[in-house]
């Protein structure tokens, strides 16, 4: 054992969860007394609706839910999990081609798990979310960064990904509405997107955790509806979090071609089993239910969307473009950077000390200059939040 090494060198390069870190400091902070407010974690504010919670109550006292089930998922919530595909994006599979997982994370993971060998390289449009390279790199990949601009609204190009391909281009990672920026791809988008994929038989692994959050005119697109002919190298990742207030329940999901599903079941059953039965009682009940409960919710975030855009705009210095989905505001803070806070990670640990507020620098999604901001919380923390931002910036 002398001279090895105590920590894997595969694990030891994956970066912790900027989100997640930037958060818990904050709930640390607050825990000890200190006024703080955070516009970290993309956790919706409310809490999950009673019918849901009721639903895992009753779970608990059936003893069919005390032992092991099918590592893909309850059958019946994979058949509601398909239907619910069918209405809300007009994506048609079979039960079969559903696999339940530990939340979008594991989805997410698996899916590139399952598709990369060592070297093959993945096209990742930037900004991104931060788990996107380190599941690829854990799986093999290589993450290609591809850096977009305010200027095309945050949104990959054809030209742009043609660029970006080489030879060991094996997949593209595509989210829309997007984590961390709010931008919606137009269904011409996407289809000049998922042409071109085809095109070059390359795969796409599709994240449409925020399916439900888009305002205005805009609406999400699923790519392989919009482009048939890519569903069989289509894996789309979902999950109950974000949609129906279920961040903690850990109730996500993968869609894909049988032999993809087929092959992240066995990888599952040898990682995580079955999720846990309880929560899965309680996803079947969201996703088998209707929408109020999230056209309500969606009405609280469209109001902040346009309360945090306007605020965060009215600062000297700072600018953001109008997110059109998800729940987060993408500010350029390049303008009121400092010799003492010459990075955004320097000025998140200035306002953090100085203003008690938490954001997530833009380094996290490989956009220095930028920061992410959750309008998932309360209208008044929001509303003082970013007051706090102007005070300290005047």
């Amino acid at each position: 054992m002398a001279g090895m090494a105590r920590i894997s060198a595969r694990i030891a390069a994956v970066a912790p969860s900027a989100t997640l870190a930037i958060d818990a400091k904050a709930k640390a902070m607050k825990a000890a007394g200190e006024p703080v407010i955070g516009f970290g974690a993309g956790e919706p504010d409310f809490p999950t609706p009673e019918a849901i919670v009721e639903a895992a109550a009753a779970a608990c006292r059936d003893p069919r839910n005390h032992r092991y089930t099918p590592v893909s998922g309850l059958p019946e919530l994979r058949e509601a999990i398909a239907a619910k595909t069918a209405r809300d994006t007009g994506y048609q599979l079979e039960a079969a081609q559903v696999l339940v997982t530990n939340g979008g994370k594991q989805a997410v993971e698996e899916a590139f798990a399952t598709i990369l060998d060592p070297g093959d390289e993945v096209i990742l449009p930037a900004p991104y979310w931060t788990t996107y390279p380190e599941a690829i790199r854990l799986a093999g990949g290589v993450p290609v960064e591809l850096a977009t601009t305010e200027v095309t609204g945050f949104k990959p190009t054809v030209d742009q990904l043609e660029a970006a391909r080489t030879p060991r281009t094996k997949a593209l990672l595509f989210c829309s509405p997007s984590n961390p920026t709010g931008a919606v791809c137009t269904r011409d988008e996407v289809e000049a997107i998922g042409r071109w994929t085809d095109e070059q038989g390359l795969w796409v692994v599709t994240d449409e955790i925020y399916e439900h959050l888009t305002y205005g005119t805009a609406s999400m697109h699923s790519l392989p509806v919009v482009v048939p002919s890519m569903a069989d190298r289509s894996i789309v990742v979902n999950g109950v979090a974000k949609t129906y207030a279920m961040t903690g329940w850990r109730v996500g999901w993968l869609l894909g071609p049988p032999d993809v599903v087929k092959a992240a079941v066995n990888l599952q059953s040898h990682a995580t089993s079955n999720v846990c039965n309880v929560a899965q009682r309680a996803a079947l009940q969201a996703v088998s239910g209707d929408l109020t409960a999230v056209a309500e919710m969606r009405s609280a975030f469209d109001r902040r969307r346009q309360v945090i855009h306007r605020m965060l705009n009215e600062i000297d210095g700072v600018t953001c473009p109008e997110p059109k989905g998800a729940f987060y505001a993408f500010a350029n803070l390049t303008g009121v950077l400092t010799d003492e806070a010459p990075t955004t990670l320097d000025l998140a640990a200035r306002v953090l000390d100085e203003a008690k507020v938490a954001f997530v620098p833009g380094e996290a999604f490989g956009a220095s200059g930028y920061a992410r901001f959750s309008y998932a919380l309360g209208d008044a923390d929001l509303e003082e939040g970013i007051t706090r931002l102007q005070k300290l910036f005047a």
